[in-house]
């Protein structure tokens, strides 16, 4: 089953005979598992699993739930931060479906975007810490999407919560999209509300009530997904003015792919069709063959995709004279709430004793 298939079904969306049973089984299953991560949760909280300290500032940008919730665009905008701080620093990233120090996927931009960053791809985050403050002297830490893997200690936890889908329609995997029940996000120690252009006013309101009751008084801010233009493989930028007459194909393989087809048309693209592959999809030579063929049955002038596809795409498409191949560039916009987030990371910084710390929690 493709992930959007699967999308249709734990969100209610496909109602054909036969699916209610199905969810009637995955929310069985979501009851063993939700009961699994609130036991392992309070495993951590009594002290009966321990975490431990790299010796450096950590801060873990992650979310509760699985797919897309715009977690990368934050994860560059912290290590530029920090860089702007005169800090090295490295990423730890367990990489998806890789072998240590393999780079692929997500790994791949964020070397591309976070320039002078080591990317330390390890499944085990701990042992990738290690590597990074011992071989690459690395001053801070990003755990990207390290909410959930807590055998590393983390100074600082930032939460993405995506306006479009906040919380995986309220239940957990397999049910649902959330990794772990809402509860979780009391945790954290800001939540940055991602997309928020894409939501209305009334539903922001409610989703900020909800975070407020989980987590009190924990600092909110609000972003948005800025597109500024696409890029070629021959680095030609075009800006969005350039693309808002032509006719496009859009296609992604990522975990909210309608949020991506969404912004296109919120910047006033034109898209003769779209096609949708599973988050993390590996594309093969033949596939992209096929999604020229689609771009030119349509008459599509370009083919869109989104950064993250690109990395995996770019060398394995076909060349083709009457139709584009570029990414849409993107870059997080805060919108409020950005005095509130970075005096939290500056405060890492200010206390020494915060980056002498050895010892286990």
């Amino acid at each position: 089953m493709n992930h959007d298939a699967y999308r249709r079904i734990v969100s209610g969306q496909n109602q054909r005979p036969g699916v209610g049973i199905l969810r009637f089984f995955l929310g069985a299953v979501a009851l063993t598992y939700g009961l699994v991560m609130r036991g392992r949760n309070l495993l951590y909280a009594i002290g009966i699993l321990r975490s431990h300290a790299a010796g450096v500032p950590v801060i873990s940008v992650g979310n509760i739930t699985t797919g897309g919730t715009g977690k990368t665009p934050l994860v560059i905008w912290l290590c530029n931060y920090l860089q702007d701080k005169g800090l090295h620093c490295s990423i730890l990233t367990r990489g998806y479906k890789t072998a240590p120090d393999q780079i692929t996927d997500e790994p791949a931009l964020l070397a591309r975007a976070c320039l002078d960053t080591d990317v330390i791809v390890n499944p085990n985050r701990l042992a990738g810490a290690q590597k990074a403050v011992s071989s690459h002297q690395a001053q801070a830490l990003v755990l990207d999407d390290g909410f959930q893997h807590r055998r590393l200690k983390r100074d600082l936890d930032i939460i993405a919560v995506d306006a479009t889908c906040p919380f995986g329609y309220g239940r957990v995997l397999p049910a649902g999209l959330l990794r772990e029940p809402k509860s979780g996000l009391s945790r954290a120690d800001a939540v940055i509300i991602t997309r928020f252009d894409q939501a209305d006013m009334e539903q922001m309101r409610q989703l900020e009530e909800e975070i407020q009751k989980i987590a009190p008084n924990i600092p909110v801010a609000k972003a948005a997904h800025k597109h500024t233009g696409a890029v070629t493989f021959q680095n030609e930028k075009l800006d969005l003015e350039e693309l808002s007459g032509k006719k496009i194909f859009a296609f992604c393989g990522i975990g909210n792919p309608d949020a991506f087809f969404r912004c296109l048309e919120q910047n006033g693209l034109s898209l003769a069709d779209t096609q949708i592959f599973d988050d993390h999809h590996a594309y093969t030579r033949e596939e992209m063959r096929q999604i020229f063929e689609r771009a030119l049955s349509c008459r599509a002038e370009m083919i869109l995709c989104t950064q993250k596809d690109w990395v995996k795409t770019a060398l394995l498409s076909p060349e083709e004279e009457d139709v584009v191949f570029a990414y849409l560039a993107m870059e997080l916009d805060f919108l409020e709430g950005f005095d509130k987030i970075t005096p939290l990371i500056d405060n890492l910084f200010a206390d020494p004793s915060k980056e002498n710390r050895t010892e286990n929690e």
